[in-house]
């Protein structure tokens, strides 16, 4: 069985590197991040223990770090909360409710990099042509990876984030396929918000706004974006667990992707 990490490296980007028209998605792109090194942590544990430096091997404490997130950070799972109140005509799970189960899955991935850079609505037309590349029908309880390669951009190119992203109608037809997670590795799940927001500007029609992810009010469906790795998966045939942090009451929360893979040489 080979493990492949499908988790985007969290790494702090001062947001003076940004564009300035992408600094608003510096929350969700990087955290900030105090190092608390070995010379502090001598500090911090010479108050615990009333000891001193020289007390400590080569007089080093502990390292630590400080972190200030945005729950949506990196790879990150959506709960149903983050659509809406309710999900299905109930209450709105929290991600701290997702069962474990819901989250470990069947998958496969769907090559859509023609659409690479370009900012365009991944059609139901595009995902039906890549399910028929691969030869493969949406199952109850999958999860469906939509592979841009976005992910391969550094974190300060523009190009990162002009990624083609779902629409209601296709959005809708994961669901209604069968799949539980839908997932990514551009950084939204939609299409980027200048496109969704220059629609909306320039038609007046509310349809265009955020409309792939307020379609996940009509399924309990996960969202699953900023994901990584996705061009080392086969195209089916392999599982998949998203593994977010247990925040009480939130929305979302950053998640550990991994890929179960099976190599053909037994399980280790």
């Amino acid at each position: 069985m080979q493990l492949i990490d499908l988790t985007r490296p969290l790494e702090s980007v001062p947001i003076e590197s940004f564009p300035e028209i992408l600094r608003p998605l510096h929350r969700i792109i990087s955290p900030e991040v105090e190092f608390v090194g070995h010379g502090a942590g001598a500090e911090i544990m010479g108050e615990l223990f009333g000891c001193q430096a020289e007390d400590l091997p080569a007089g080093e404490g502990w390292a630590e770090e400080n972190i200030s997130i945005s729950s949506h950070l990196g790879t990150h799972v959506d709960a149903p909360w983050h659509y809406g109140s309710t999900s299905a005509g109930k209450r709105a799970k929290t991600v701290d409710e997702i069962a474990l189960a819901d989250l470990y899955l069947d998958g496969c991935v769907l090559d859509l990099t023609a659409r690479k850079g370009s900012g365009a609505a991944i059609s139901v037309d595009d995902l039906k042509r890549a399910l028929d590349v691969i030869e493969y029908t949406i199952k109850q309880g999958d999860a469906v990876l939509l592979r841009t390669d976005h992910d391969k951009f550094a974190l300060t190119d523009p190009i990162r984030y002009l990624y083609p992203g779902l629409v209601r109608e296709s959005a809708l037809y994961l669901m209604e396929s069968g799949a539980r997670v839908g997932g990514t590795d551009a950084t939204g799940f939609d299409r980027p918000f200048p496109m969704m927001i220059a629609d909306w500007k320039r038609t007046g029609d509310k349809r265009f706004i955020w409309d792939a992810h307020y379609a996940c009010r009509e399924h309990e469906f996960y969202v699953v974006q900023q994901l990584a790795n996705l061009d080392r998966l086969p195209a089916k045939g392999f599982k998949v667990g998203f593994f977010p942090l247990k925040l009480v009451g939130a929305s979302a929360a950053p998640a550990r992707a991994v890929a179960f893979v099976d190599d053909g040489k037994g399980s280790t």
